[in-house]
């Protein structure tokens, strides 16, 4: 184990006992140990205990393997032989070869967590005192050089600051997963590059995640890497597109996903940092870069990030990943190809018959009016108009079958040049009654505040005309 720090050589032969001031056990084993002749090793203030040596840097813990203060360990020509942890008579005594060993103490007292092993200590050791095992190149940066600065130098950024990399954070960051680093995910368009774990968890650091987030965001990794969802053709269209997440289930909760207020919005980390790095990986591993392989005519912003919660506090209604197959109780994913958010207002329709009217009014207006069968939608219902029509009675297959009754109309008033406009149709389909979406591209999801007649359109992209090469995906989540 190399050590870039001065660091003493624990002794060939005798007992070694590691502590630290602040533990309780600690403090109760103290008095022993000038009977015991061993070498005391103190992982915070040396000089609570006579003689200790001093190990803040935590290098002879970390070397030892300490997980556990108080740790008595006797070694034999170099090596260890034997350890226990925490206070237990008996095991002392048998180490210590002292029958009478602590015969005014308790039997047993359990010992305090290791400095070493504390929360954001044990990366940073692993990076400094041994190899971290972390495959991807390494970039050097200058002493007087700023690692964000470096970032944006090197193209690694979407024009917001991100994190800088370090081995100790990427190690952090793939404890939020079983997988092994080195294992390869898939292939990220656009260059079909091969995308390793590790690399989901270097762009995961870079854009501001939790390693609790790992689960959710290889999840969407995996939906966004099955042919049907074009990733490829999302990235590199000259339309508005990106990969819109919706997440469902108890993970969404367990690492406090926003579904209400501003749930479209900013503010939620988790919301604001699984999407922008899934968008990061698209841009550092598939090398989809904006003005190279990335033509979008305009963009939008969810290339940045798009990611939110469906709320599912209403018991009468059913979530979007089971209606997607996902069973109940079940974390998933749902990726959808779209573009930014077209609002939604009424304030004074009060039946569902007249609020799912007023709805499909508005979608009609998705990509174009007269455009059907070729774009897909999202409708995020917000909780004040999803009550209109739970009180009704309504479930999510009325509100969808409603819906699609409303948005259906005849070809006449679509084909190319009706109503004196010349997008539409074509003119084969002017004896028809045709429908806005396909049966499976409307995504109907509760988020949002309780306060506020407000719900939210987001756009498919256009590839979604063709109904069996471009779809949405859902994932279940495998925490």
């Amino acid at each position: 184990m190399p050590l870039d720090i001065p660091c003493p050589t624990l002794p060939d032969d005798g007992l070694v006992v590691f502590l630290k001031a602040e533990c309780p056990t600690c403090q109760l084993v103290a008095p022993l140990l000038p009977a015991l002749g061993a070498t005391v090793v103190v992982q915070d203030a040396p000089a609570a205990f006579a003689g200790g040596w001093d190990d803040t840097a935590l290098a002879l813990s970390f070397a030892a393997d300490i997980e556990v203060v108080p740790t008595l360990i006797r070694r034999v020509g170099g090596r260890e032989v034997a350890r226990t942890y925490g206070w237990d008579r008996e095991e002392w005594r048998r180490l210590s070869g002292d029958a009478a060993l602590g015969e005014a103490l308790p039997v047993f007292r359990p010992g305090c967590g290791s400095k070493s092993r504390e929360p954001n200590v044990h990366e940073h050791l692993v990076a400094r005192f041994s190899q971290p095992g972390i495959g991807s190149r390494q970039v050097a940066v200058g002493e007087w050089d700023d690692p964000i600065e470096a970032c944006f130098d090197r193209g690694w950024s979407d024009g917001l600051p991100v994190v800088p990399p370090t081995d100790a954070r990427i190690l952090r960051m793939l404890a939020g997963t079983p997988l092994s680093p080195q294992t390869v995910v898939g292939r990220m368009p656009p260059d079909l590059a091969p995308l390793t774990v590790e690399k989901v968890a270097i762009n995961a650091v870079m854009a501001g995640c939790k390693p609790d987030y790992m689960p959710v965001l290889l999840a969407a990794i995996e939906a966004a890497l099955e042919p049907v969802f074009t990733l490829h053709g999302i990235v590199c269209t000259t339309c508005f597109s990106a990969p819109i997440i919706i997440v469902n289930g108890p993970i969404a909760r367990s690492i406090g996903m926003n579904s209400g207020i501003n749930a479209l919005g900013q503010g939620n980390r988790a919301n604001a940092t699984i999407g922008r790095a899934l968008n990061l990986i698209i841009r550092n591993v598939g090398g989809g870069r904006p003005g190279e392989l990335d033509r979008s005519t305009i963009g939008g912003p969810g290339k940045y990030t798009f990611c939110f919660a469906e709320n599912e506090d209403d018991p009468r209604w059913q979530p979007l990943a089971q209606a997607r197959g996902i069973a109940p109780g079940r974390s998933a994913v749902t990726l959808f190809q779209g573009d930014g958010i077209q609002g939604f207002v009424d304030w004074k329709s009060r039946t569902p018959e007249e609020l799912s009217k007023s709805l499909s009014m508005s979608l009609l207006a998705v990509g174009h009016p007269k455009l059907c069968e070729f774009f897909n939608a999202i409708l995020v219902l917000s909780p004040e108009h999803h009550a209109i029509f739970a009180d009704a009675g309504w479930d999510r297959a009325r509100i969808e079958a409603s819906l699609r009754d409303n948005l259906r109309r005849p070809g006449t008033e679509l084909v190319a040049g009706a109503q004196g406009v010349g997008e539409g149709m074509a003119p084969s389909r002017a004896g028809d009654m045709v429908d806005k979406f396909w049966p499976e591209g409307l995504l109907v999801v509760r988020a949002g505040g309780a306060a506020g007649l407000y719900s939210a359109i987001c756009c498919g992209w256009s590839g979604g005309r063709f109904r069996e090469e471009s779809q949405p995906v859902t994932k279940e989540i495998i925490a």
